[in-house]
């Protein structure tokens, strides 16, 4: 009746014109689907969460990595819950009209950009139809007109910051093994999506700008060339462990190599090769790790060549004159700066200083935020849980010769208490840019009790905002909601929600 690895989708239908005895085979024989089959000529319908594509079968939903809206798939099933599957692009035998035509040759392994395939029109469509649907269904939150996404004018090479990790092996992928492509070259590259051990070699990244992929062959061929070896995750063997390049609007470039060992013959021979064949490199640095993880944030970086760190300029809200913002090797900067800009200003709109207000900024990190809405407020008042941030932060407001501004560091739930208030005075304004967890719910409690007369709350994941509005929205009105896409070609979108206070 059915051949093994191919079902209809279109199986009520089918099972309809069968007879009683047959309906039951049938039936039966669907739910011992496996991972591994195929169903056949399937119709995508829809973008849902976490980039996956939306098709419907039996009744159940079926979640689909690789596809687009409109395509018509083979879907090989990758996994079999009670009211849903999941599965993957098996063949593509109609394309959609919205696709378009992959830019990158690691698409289709690599996790950066896994929406470089649509049009860049259907994907703002998608971004913004997402923040709709978190605050309508997760939040349940009454909205106003949203606002149309704002999408960033650089849908390449957008990014300032890139992670590269090494391997003594890299990933190989299915063509490569079928074609029989040995074993044992090493990688300085992307991990592949939910495999902390396997990297794949990049040949070229089109999310950062020149001289990055220039940079990194280039410390791929020194390490090669010289016998330095690869780190092994699983091992916890090798040299070379990451390579992180940022590079700035001013032309600056920081690169920070990240070695296991001290081994200086080998450093030594990294690290001047790069000087001489990069002049670019105005901050070169290095952190020995030997550590079972590659965070290096509790680790002193050392200065091999130029400064430590490099600086970023970005606009004045009111169009006059620019800010400055010195980024070192663990400060947290937006990485699409040209977008960063377009986010704090339209957050700086929303706003609405007139001067005299007590802002504040909740999350502040380096400053950012802080310092470029500071000309338009009484005063503002950061607050961060990484004391290094703050260390930044005050070194941004003064270089900046901004002196209306001043910084705490501290664990956000404890440190904005009865008592901060009380010492520092009640805010009038409320800027939040959270991580992706959001807002901790002691948190948003103190917002309620605080009960400043407008809350501006910036977020990188619309789910955890909407969950957060809900709770604060006891006292207070949405008034304004604004999509800002960060990163094209990816399912991320940031939105800024405007509150007042009922």
């Amino acid at each position: 009746m059915f051949k093994q690895k191919r079902r209809t989708p279109d199986f009520h239908r089918f099972i309809f014109i069968l007879n009683e005895h047959e309906q039951v085979n049938a039936l039966l024989y669907f739910r011992a689907m496996k991972k591994g089959d195929i169903l056949e000529n399937i119709v995508i319908e829809s973008m849902a969460a976490e980039g996956k594509c939306v098709a419907r079968l039996d009744g159940k939903v079926l979640f689909i990595d690789g596809g687009a809206p409109g395509d018509t798939v083979h879907v090989e099933v990758t996994k079999i819950k009670s009211s849903f599957l999941e599965g993957r692009v098996h063949a593509l035998i109609k394309p959609s009209s919205l696709r378009s035509t992959p830019f990158c040759e690691h698409f289709g392994f690599c996790g950066g950009c896994k929406w470089q395939h649509l049009q860049y029109e259907t994907q703002l469509k998608y971004k913004q139809q997402q923040v709709i649907d978190n605050l309508e269904r997760i939040g349940g939150l009454e909205l106003p007109a949203v606002s149309p996404i704002i999408g960033s004018e650089q849908i390449q090479f957008y990014r300032n910051k890139l992670d590269f990790s090494a391997a003594s092996q890299r990933w190989l992928t299915r063509d490569e093994l079928k074609a029989g492509i040995p074993f044992g070259e090493p990688a300085l590259g992307f991990h592949v999506p939910k495999s902390f051990d396997k990297v794949f070699d990049v040949n070229e990244c089109h999310l950062q700008a020149k001289p990055s992929n220039s940079i990194r062959l280039a410390i791929k061929e020194i390490a090669v060339r010289e016998n330095i070896s690869f780190f092994d995750l699983r091992k916890q063997t090798g040299y070379l462990r990451t390579v992180t390049i940022r590079t700035a609007s001013t032309g600056e470039v920081m690169v920070i190599v990240q070695v296991a060992f001290d081994q200086p013959q080998w450093l030594e021979t990294l690290m001047n090769t790069l000087k001489d064949q990069f002049p670019a490199i105005t901050s070169l640095l290095y952190v020995i790790n030997s550590k079972r993880n590659d965070t290096f944030h509790d680790l002193d970086i050392k200065t091999w060549s130029g400064k430590d760190y490099i600086t970023e300029n970005m606009p004045k809200p009111d169009g006059y004159g620019t800010l400055q913002f010195r980024i070192g090797p663990k400060s947290f900067y937006q990485t699409n700066s040209q977008q960063a800009y377009v986010l704090y200003h339209e957050a700086w709109k929303l706003a609405a200083l007139t001067g005299s207000e007590l802002v504040y900024d909740l999350y502040t990190g380096t400053g950012t935020i802080a310092n470029f809405v500071a000309a338009d407020a009484k005063k503002v008042i950061g607050l961060e849980y990484v004391e290094a941030a703050i260390d930044d932060a005050r070194i941004n407001a003064s270089i900046n010769n901004i002196t209306n501004t001043e910084f705490f560091a501290g664990d956000m739930k404890d440190l904005l208490d009865d008592d901060f208030i009380r010492t520092h005075g009640r805010p009038d304004v409320v800027i939040t840019d959270p991580p992706r967890a959001g807002m901790h719910e002691d948190v948003c409690h103190m917002l309620l009790q605080a009960e400043p007369r407008k809350i501006v709350y910036v977020s990188c994941n619309p789910a955890t905002q909407a969950r957060d509005l809900k709770l604060l929205s006891e006292k207070y009105v949405i008034t304004a909601v604004q999509p800002v896409d960060m990163f094209p070609h990816t399912m991320h979108v940031e939105n800024i929600a405007s509150l007042v206070l009922r």
